[in-house]
This record gives C-alpha cells, sequence and structure tokens, in this order.
C-alpha cells in the first residue's frame, strides 16, 4: 500500500469547518513522518469556493466530489462515496476531524471497507517504522498507544485542539475530480431539517477567548466578578462540571470530556483545579492563564502563565487593570 494520506474535510454551506483545517495539519505532519503525501478530500455540492480555498494549503492534491446527490449530508451517500474513492486510490492512511458528522458515519465506513479505526486521537509518532497513536480512554483520565493491525487503510478521526489549524502550512495544490457513479449512492435517510443544538446560545468552540469558572468561586453569587472579567477581555463565560451541576451556569456552558471541546487563543481558569476531565476538554488552548490559591493545583502543569492567589481578590484586581489599560 501506498503512503498517501487522505484528509477528509468536512464542510457546511461551502464554509470548511474549523476542525478540518486542525485535520489538515496533522495530515502535513503525517505525511513528514512517514514520508508520504498528503491529500485533501471535499464531498458535497457546489464546492469551486471551498476547493480553492483548500487548494492554497501545501497539498499533493484536492480530490472534490461534487454532485446534487451530495448536497445534503446523509451516512449512506458519505460511506457509499468515500468507500469507492478509498479503493480507487488505496491510501494508507485517512484522516477526519472528530465531528458530531464523522461521528455518525466513520465506524459504518471502516466496518464497510475492514480498515482499522482509532478515533479521537490527540498525537502520534513513529515508532519502529509504524505509527503509534495516542488516544484518551476511561473518560480521559489515561491515554493509551496503540498500533493499528491489518494491511487495510487506517482510519483516524483527531481530537479537537489536537494540532493547530494556525500552523497550517500554505502552498498550492492542483484540484481534481473523483469520477464515482453518485447515482447509484442511495441517500438511505430523508434530512427533514437542522437545527442548531443550542439555538440563540454560543458555540464555546468558535471562541477566541474564554473565561472559565470553577467550584474555587465557592458560590454562584460571586458570578458577577467572573461575569465582569469576561466583559473586560471581550470573552466568553466557561466551567467546569461542578459549577454547572451546582446550576451557576447552563450546561452548554461546560467544558471538558463530558462537555464543550474549546481551542481558543487565550483561555482563563479561575478557581478551576485542573481534573483531567476538565483538561482534555481545553488543554489545547493557545495560551492558558491559571488562578488557584493552591499552588500545587494541577491546572498549573498545563498553564502557560500561573498566578497563585485568592481568585476573589486576583480577578477583581486584573479586571480593574484591564478597564484602566483600555480606558473605561
Amino acid at each position: 500500500m501506498s503512503k498517501k494520506i487522505w484528509i477528509v474535510l468536512q464542510q457546511r454551506d461551502g464554509k470548511i469547518h474549523k476542525m478540518a483545517w486542525e485535520a489538515v495539519r496533522a495530515g502535513q505532519i503525517l505525511a513528514a513522518e512517514v514520508g508520504g503525501t498528503a491529500e485533501a478530500v471535499l464531498l458535497g455540492s457546489g464546492l469551486e469556493e471551498a476547493a480553492s480555498e483548500v487548494g492554497q494549503c501545501s497539498l499533493a492534491a484536492v480530490h472534490v466530489a461534487d454532485d446534487a446527490n451530495l448536497a445534503e449530508y446523509t451516512p449512506g451517500r458519505f460511506v457509499r462515496t468515500l468507500e469507492a474513492a478509498i479503493n480507487a486510490a488505496q491510501p494508507a492512511y485517512v484522516l477526519f476531524p472528530h465531528t458530531y458528522q464523522t461521528v455518525d458515519f466513520l465506524g459504518r465506513l471502516a466496518q464497510s471497507l475492514d480498515a482499522a479505526l482509532v478515533p479521537e486521537v490527540v498525537a502520534f509518532e513513529t515508532v519502529d517504522g509504524s505509527v503509534e497513536w495516542q488516544r484518551p480512554i476511561l473518560g480521559g483520565k489515561m491515554f493509551a498507544k496503540v498500533r493499528a493491525k491489518g494491511s487495510g487503510p487506517v482510519l483516524v478521526s483527531l481530537q479537537s485542539g489536537a494540532y493547530s489549524a494556525d500552523e497550517v502550512e500554505k502552498g498550492s495544490a492542483p484540484i481534481e475530480s473523483l469520477n464515482l457513479d453518485y447515482a447509484d449512492m442511495a441517500a438511505d435517510r430523508e434530512i427533514l431539517g437542522v437545527e442548531e443544538a443550542a439555538g440563540g446560545e454560543v458555540d464555546l468552540s468558535q471562541a477566541p477567548v474564554i473565561v472559565s469558572v470553577g467550584r474555587g468561586l465557592g458560590d454562584e453569587e460571586k458570578m458577577p466578578i467572573m461575569q465582569d472579567l469576561a466583559d473586560a477581555l471581550g470573552a466568553e463565560l466557561g466551567a467546569s462540571r461542578p459549577v454547572i451541576d451546582s446550576g451557576w451556569l447552563p450546561r452548554d456552558r461546560q467544558i471538558g470530556s463530558s462537555g464543550q471541546t474549546v481551542t481558543p487563543k487565550l483561555y482563563v481558569a479561575a478557581g478551576i483545579s485542573g481534573a483531567i476531565q476538565h483538561l482534555v476538554g481545553m488543554k489545547g488552548s493557545q495560551v492558558i492563564v491559571a488562578i488557584n490559591k493552591d499552588a500545587s493545583a494541577p491546572i498549573f502543569n498545563v498553564a502557560d502563565y500561573g498566578i497563585v492567589g485568592d481568585l476573589h481578590e486576583v480577578v477583581p484586581a486584573v479586571t480593574a487593570a484591564l478597564k484602566e489599560a483600555s480606558g473605561d
């Protein structure tokens, strides 16, 4: 089998999903590791602009499955399209962003290809000529290192934040059409409509700055000081699970293994000890600032900057300094 690496990118209405760019970066790194080539794959309809955008990356090719039958996502059509394309091209590895859509069809695709599947990968390296993948287990409490068995393609989904979209290498890639018979690819589902999971609420995975609060805050009445800091930074407010379970913030503000995975440019963690369940949801942040009165708190192990002190004193002081600096 070749050392060709395919990166299947998720898009909607021609807009590339943020995590798809992270997968592109992972594919570029993997290609360098194994001495192969990285190629992108797009599925949908009316993909000229999206393909052109992806073509500005350092890739060997951008393969496009552009057909009216693929205008709406259905697992049946996506599985059949990818199965036919992968069988024809025989890539060694096929990377996907670990999104809700990918989870919906990836297991079925692996079964149809009789391929190895390694989900939620956070890192990889070559060991003795084989790729060793790292992924969380036991709810993120531990990490396992695994190698895929068999001679077929290896399907891999990449956890959000594992690789940086900002580090994608630019270049120029040729755009090529996948010549497939889309007419015979049954939808197997009727799409009745698409709704946002939390209509009207912010998607924390897209927030560039997040201020996150933990049980160290003490009680809900102190929440305004955290909101003031978030406002001063132009940030969204997030929280660890104890805060959500206490009802201080709505469930869609939870960050961690049982909440959202975020990768902001700046993540401020106040009163959060740093349990592994929370760390897996935010450790991909570009800059992490931790505020905690316990100098031995695990959160400091992943923080770029740490402030050891009482958040009830530190947070208002930081907020005041930010307002003074901005002239407010």
